[in-house]
């Protein structure tokens, strides 16, 4: 009979090495030489085989501390530690490999079955003014609680849950077929390895009520549309002890009657009276925080943008604010009177006599129109 290798160096560990460093150690030689990656290959069959007794033992604090003390003759040989078959080496795999599947698959369950709470989201409208300035406000949110009563245990005051029968508390059954082992949430206590004889009355046994419950948010100024306020562990409680969800706010903007917001930058149209865009003049613009006056060329004209810098928002992550654009609307005037229709009339007179000069983008279009049907 060949002489077993040391388990320290079957692993290629040290002997100081941790639980963790032992298991990464074994999962790197489960995965090497697993029967199904190396089929019909008797020597990684044997090596798997070797690595799995390797790491039962050390994997084990009692068993380790005798096998340290002792060597091979420190562990008993009748405990399933060598010779293998093949179904106690998938059972071995499914070990090493059953906590990462749950924690892939699991949605954050251990082995005690011990549940994150959820996260929960909560969509808060506000307005422009509040998103550039900051404020404070108070959201009610339905979310679920541990139970006051049971303190989230799920059991009736006094009394104790009891050990799952089915899985003998460690929350998962091992289903075998043939030469496969797959390792499962046990069915009777849903992972929690505990069954409930006496329900809490409040709760029901599930360990958490619905309620409502008021926080305060604050919201930083220069927040924009679509960004996320998190509140750290105001989400669901966990189940059986499991630490509690996040709470996200998302910020929506609330159409405003004046301006649109683009980054840090504010739009707005203004519109601007004929004679003061022919004329040129001083005339007031809307910002945040009031009034601010601008001048007017003369011979603005419709769609010149004014750029009023420093007047936009201040972004959460900026160093500086953006700016007020503000668009220039001509506006015609409306409900002339006689004398208005007969000063306009004359202006008309007056400009078509020079119209090339008075109206050079109506000349530049008709010029181009021209061009298009003699073309």
């Amino acid at each position: 009979m060949a002489t077993k290798r040391d388990y320290y160096e079957v692993l290629g560990v040290n002997r100081d090495a941790s639980e963790e460093e032992v298991k990464k150690a074994y999962r790197k030689l489960a995965m090497k030489f697993h029967p199904d990656r190396s089929p019909n290959d008797k020597e990684a069959e044997e090596k798997f085989k070797e690595a799995k007794e390797a790491y039962e033992i050390l994997s084990e604090p009692d068993k380790r501390r005798a096998y340290d003390a002792y060597g091979h003759a420190g562990v008993n040989p009748q405990m399933g530690m060598g010779g293998m078959g093949g179904d106690a080496g998938m059972g071995g795999f499914a070990e090493a490999f059953g906590d990462i599947f749950g924690d892939i698959f699991g949605g954050g369950r251990g082995r005690s079955g011990v549940y994150r709470g959820a996260d929960l989201r909560y969509n808060l409208e506000i307005t422009l003014e509040q998103a550039a300035r900051g404020t404070e406000t108070k959201i009610r949110i339905p979310a679920m609680e541990e139970c006051d009563t049971c303190h989230g245990s799920g059991a009736k005051p006094g009394t104790q849950a009891k050990t799952c029968s089915t899985c003998g508390g460690s929350g998962a059954v091992r289903m075998s077929q043939g030469f496969f082992s797959i390792q499962q949430t046990c069915p009777t206590c849903h992972g929690s390895g505990k069954q409930i004889t006496d329900p809490c009355r409040a709760c029901g046994g599930a360990g958490r009520v619905k309620r409502h419950k008021t926080l305060a948010v604050k919201i930083p100024a220069g927040i924009d549309e679509g960004d996320r306020i998190r509140l750290g562990g105001e989400g669901e409680a966990g189940v059986n002890g499991g630490p509690p969800g996040d709470l996200y706010v998302v910020i929506h903007l609330k159409e405003h009657a004046v301006f649109q917001r683009d980054g840090n930058d504010l739009h707005c149209q203004m519109p601007v009276s004929f004679t003061t865009a022919a004329l040129g003049g001083e005339i007031e613009i809307p910002t945040l925080e009031g009034q601010a006056k601008v001048k007017v060329a003369a011979e603005t004209q419709t769609g010149q943008v004014l750029r009023l810098r420093g007047k936009g928002i201040k972004g959460v992550r900026s160093s500086h604010p953006g700016d007020l654009l503000c668009e220039i609307v001509v506006e015609t005037p409306v409900k002339l009177t006689e004398r208005q229709k007969e000063l306009l009339r004359e202006l008309e007179s007056i400009s078509a006599a020079n119209g090339d000069r008075h109206n050079p983008r109506a000349k530049s279009f008709m010029d181009k129109v021209r061009e298009f049907f003699a073309g």
